[in-house]
């Protein structure tokens, strides 16, 4: 069976637009509302003797073709990739460039400005700073990330963005790997907020700082 153009469809103008637009997308098509669901009904009938699962065919054709805003998470999440490889490449500069102008970090607002010494300073404390994204997952201009997260104690932190046990302490040579949750809100491709739950304390313990009870 064809599926019939919008310009055959005997809907409305304004149900049209709401209806077959969608369906459209679906088949690739400019389809005609009543045609285009008897195409999917004849589909599904068709993966139902298949045993391809019909209904679950339907329904992934019309959710693919009404979830505009996939587009949005997944360029969010490829943002928070391409943020995180250039501090692991040690490149401040471009890290910091993923940043809007009033970027906010646990709720207090300090732009590129404000978080380039933090950056600086982990750089320098952990030369090889090193931060794995595990998993991301994106709702609309939200990402969260579970990342693990490595360094070796290189250098002398000089403020308490890694924990106020590590400023002023002189490099231990150890090496430390944690789990870090991060969450961020992104504008225009950069990120506008961030906040985070980090395992400090392990990272400490194994830097030898803490000892283990």
């Amino acid at each position: 069976m064809s599926i019939g153009t919008a310009s055959e469809c005997p809907l409305s103008t304004q149900r049209r637009s709401i209806c077959c637009a969608p369906l459209g997308q679906a088949f690739g098509t400019n389809a005609c509302y009543p045609d285009a669901v008897s195409e999917l009904i004849r589909r599904r009938d068709v993966a139902t003797m298949l045993g391809l699962g019909g209904g679950a065919m339907v329904a992934s054709a019309i959710a693919g073709a009404s979830t505009p805003s996939l587009d949005v998470e997944e360029r969010n999440k490829a943002t928070i990739r391409a943020k995180v490889a250039r501090l692991n490449a040690g490149d401040i500069p471009g890290y910091l460039r993923f940043y809007t102008a009033d970027f906010s970090n646990f709720g207090r607002v300090v732009g590129p400005s404000g978080a380039e010494p933090i950056i600086r300073d982990i750089v320098m404390t952990f030369p090889d700073w090193t931060m794995s994204i595990e998993e991301l997952v994106a709702d609309k201009d939200i990402v969260a990330g579970r990342f693990t997260v490595s360094g070796t104690h290189r250098g002398m932190a000089k403020t308490g963005a890694n924990g106020g046990l590590l400023k002023g302490v002189p490099p231990t040579g150890k090496s430390f790997t944690v789990q870090h949750i991060h969450w961020y809100r992104l504008k225009a491709d950069k990120v506008d907020a961030h906040t985070a739950v980090r395992d400090d304390l392990g990272m400490m313990m194994q830097l030898g700082l803490i000892k283990a009870s």
